[in-house]
C-alpha cells in the first residue's frame, strides 16, 4: 500500500520530534515524495503530492507566502520542526493552513531530516518496485492466458489467485456462469445469487462496496466481473478485474462461433464432474443451480441423439449443426417447464441433466411429454432422419446424476441403431440384451455366431420358418401360447417345430438353445435393420 501523511507522521523517525499536528488535511492520501526545502517560494519545485520537511526559515520569513507556495504546487503538507529558526508556531498558521487545504505538523525536538527521508523515500520506491512488479504479473498472467485461448473458468481462475479473493462472473441475467472460489466459499457465495446480485453495491461509493467491471466492449457488455466482497486493495482489485475483463472479452471474440457463454459455462460443469476435477457435491450444486438448474429431489440424466441424412460437408458445417441440436434441446426442455444443464458429447449427441417439472404427475410422464416434443422438434431440424430421447436412473445427488450421463448416452446409442420408433423415451431395460447385440452387430466374431446358428435355416429360405421361431422363442417355449396365437392346431405346430429343429440340428426345449437361438436372431434383425436403412 502507498505510504499516506498520517503513516509518515506515525514513523518512529518522526515521533522522536515529538510531533504535534496542527492540521490533518490529506491525511490519507499517499505521498508522492519526500522534500527537504527552507526557500521562502517553492511552487517551482515541486510537482504535487509532496510531504515538505522544513526548519522554518522559509516560513518564518513570509508564512503565507511559503504555505501558499505550497497548496499552488499541489503539495499534501509541511512538517515544520521548531529550533533556531522558528522556536513557535502562531495561531494564525495554523487558520491559513486549513485555509489552504495544507497538513500541518510541528516537532518540538530536533530530529535528522537524512534519516526520515532515507526512511520514506525507501518505503516509496519500494512501494512503487512492488506496482510495477504486480503490473507486471497481471500482465504476463493475462496475456499468456489469452494467448493460450484459456478457458473463461481459467481466466477467472487467475484473477481470483491473484487477489486471494473470490471473482464471479455473471451474465446480463445475473446468473453466475464462473466461480473461482474454494467450496465451502462458493456454496455460501451462491446461495441465492441472483437476487443478491441485482441488489449488490456497485463500484463507486463505500468502502464496503464490491468490487465490479463490465465484460465486453463498450455498448455491448455481455457480463460482469466482480469480486463480490470489499476487496483487500480496491485499486488492485478493478486493475486485475479490468484486465481479466479484457481477456475475457478476446475469448468471446475468439470463441463467437462457438457455444454462447452461458452454455460453455454448463458444458464445462458437467466436464468438471465427469473428467474428476469437481467432487464436492455442495459446490456441483451451487455452480449448477447458479446456472439456472432448478433444486429438485431428483435430477435426470438424459441423451438426445440425432440420425443425419449426410454427413456434414465441413467441420464448420457441422458446428452450426452441433450449435443448432444443442439449442433446439435446450429451447424444448425449457419450454416444457424443466430446467436443465445442456452439454453436447459426441456428433449428433447431446447430454443434460434435468430437474423435471412434473406437477402433481408423475417423472414418466413428464418424460414421455418431452419425449414427445423433442421427437417433433428434432425432425423439423435441417437434415435430421431420425432422433431418440434416452434416460437413466435418477438420482438425489446432482454429481451422481451426472455420472449417469455415460448409461443413458448408452441406451441412446442402442435404441437408435434398433429403430424403434414407438417410445416417447428410453430406458436401460428397453434395450438389454437386444440392445448389445445391436451394438455389436457389426463385429464380425458376432456375426459368425450368428451365421453359424441359424445358417441351415437360412439356406433353406423359408421365411415362415424364421418367423416361427421368433414367435416360440419371444414366448419362451410356449407351445400353447404360440398355438394360439398363430391359429393353428398343436399338431400342425408340433410338426413344423420339429421340422426346425432337426435341420438346425438342436434340441428346441433345451434353455442353453433357446438363448443361443435367441442372440443369434436378435443379431440377425439388427443387420436387417442396418441393410434397410439409407446410407449416410
Amino acid at each position: 500500500m502507498p505510504v499516506t501523511v498520517g503513516e509518515v507522521i506515525d514513523l518512529p523517525v518522526i515521533q522522536r520530534g515529538n510531533p504535534e499536528i496542527l492540521n490533518a488535511s490529506h491525511w490519507s492520501e499517499p505521498v508522492r515524495w519526500l522534500h527537504v526545502a527552507e526557500v521562502a517560494d517553492l511552487s517551482s519545485l515541486l510537482q504535487g503530492g509532496e510531504l515538505v520537511l522544513t526548519t522554518g526559515v522559509g516560513l518564518g520569513r513570509d508564512p503565507r507566502r511559503f504555505l501558499q507556495g505550497l497548496a499552488d504546487a499541489g503539495a499534501l503538507g509541511v512538517v515544520v520542526e521548531l529550533g533556531t529558526a522558528l522556536t513557535s508556531v502562531p495561531d494564525s498558521l495554523s487558520t491559513l493552513a486549513r485555509q489552504l487545504d495544507l497538513a500541518l505538523v510541528v516537532l518540538r525536538r530536533q530530529i535528522k531530516f537524512v534519516d526520515v527521508t532515507e526512511t520514506v523515500h525507501r518505503r516509496i520506491v519500494s512501494e512503487q518496485y512492488d506496482e510495477v512488479a504486480f503490473d507486471r504479473r497481471v500482465h504476463e498472467t493475462f496475456t499468456e492466458l489469452s494467448m493460450k485461448r484459456a478457458s473463461v473458468g481459467a481466466i477467472v481462475d487467475a484473477a481470483a489467485r491473484i487477489l486471494e479473493d473470490p471473482v464471479v462472473l455473471e451474465d446480463l441475467n445475473h446468473q453466475a456462469v464462473a466461480v473461482s472460489a474454494s467450496a465451502a466459499t462458493a456454496s455460501a457465495l451462491l446461495d441465492d445469487w441472483e437476487r443478491r446480485s441485482r441488489k449488490s453495491p456497485t463500484r463507486t461509493g463505500g468502502a464496503e462496496q464490491w468490487a465490479v467491471t463490465l465484460v465486453g466492449p463498450r455498448g455491448e457488455e455481455w457480463g460482469r466481473l466482480m469480486v463480490p466482497a470489499a476487496p483487500r486493495d480496491r485499486a488492485r482489485a478493478i486493475m486485475v478485474l479490468e484486465r481479466a475483463s479484457a481477456a475475457l472479452a478476446l475469448h468471446r471474440m475468439i470463441e463467437r462461433s462457438r457455444n454462447g457463454l452461458h452454455q460453455q459455462a454448463q458444458s464445462g460443469l458437467i466436464d468438471d464432474v465427469l473428467q474428476g476435477r469437481l467432487a464436492d457435491e455442495r459446490e456441483a450444486a451451487a455452480r449448477a443451480h447458479a446456472l439456472g438448474l432448478r433444486k429438485a429431489t431428483r435430477y435426470f440424466p438424459v441423451v438426445v441423439r440425432v440420425e443425419y441424412a449426410s454427413v456434414a460437408a465441413d467441420p464448420l458445417a457441422a458446428q452450426r449443426r452441433t450449435v443448432t441440436l444443442l439449442d433446439a434441446v435446450a429451447h424444448t426442455a425449457n419450454a416444457a417447464g424443466h430446467t436443465g444443464l445442456f452439454t453436447h458429447r459426441h456428433e449428433g449427441e447431446i447430454a443434460a441433466l434435468l430437474a423435471l417439472n412434473n406437477g402433481r404427475g408423475s417423472a414418466d410422464k413428464a418424460l414421455t411429454e418431452l419425449g414427445e416434443r423433442l421427437r417433433n422438434t428434432m425432425l423439423r431440424l435441417d437434415g435430421v432422419r431420425r432422433s431418440v430421447f434416452a434416460a437413466s436412473a435418477p438420482a438425489d445427488d446432482l454429481i451422481d446424476a451426472i455420472g449417469g450421463l455415460g448409461e443413458a448416452g448408452h441406451v441412446a446409442e442402442v435404441a437408435l441403431a434398433m429403430r424403434d420408433q414407438s417410445r416417447p423415451y428410453f430406458r436401460a431395460s428397453d434395450v438389454r440384451l437386444r440392445g448389445l447385440m445391436t451394438l455389436l452387430r457389426d463385429d464380425p466374431r458376432v456375426q459368425r455366431f450368428a451365421e453359424t446358428e441359424l445358417r441351415p435355416l437360412l439356406d433353406r429360405a423359408v421365411a415362415e420358418d424364421i418367423d416361427l421361431l421368433r414367435e416360440y422363442l419371444s414366448l419362451a417355449g410356449n407351445k400353447a401360447a404360440l398355438a394360439a396365437r398363430l391359429h393353428i392346431s398343436r399338431p400342425a405346430l408340433y410338426k413344423r417345430l420339429a421340422r426346425i429343429a432337426t435341420v438346425l440340428e438342436v434340441d428346441l426345449d433345451d434353455a442353453e438353445s433357446m438363448t443361443s437361438l435367441s442372440v443369434a436372431l436378435m443379431v440377425l434383425d439388427a443387420r436387417h435393420h442396418t441393410d434397410r436403412a439409407p446410407t449416410m
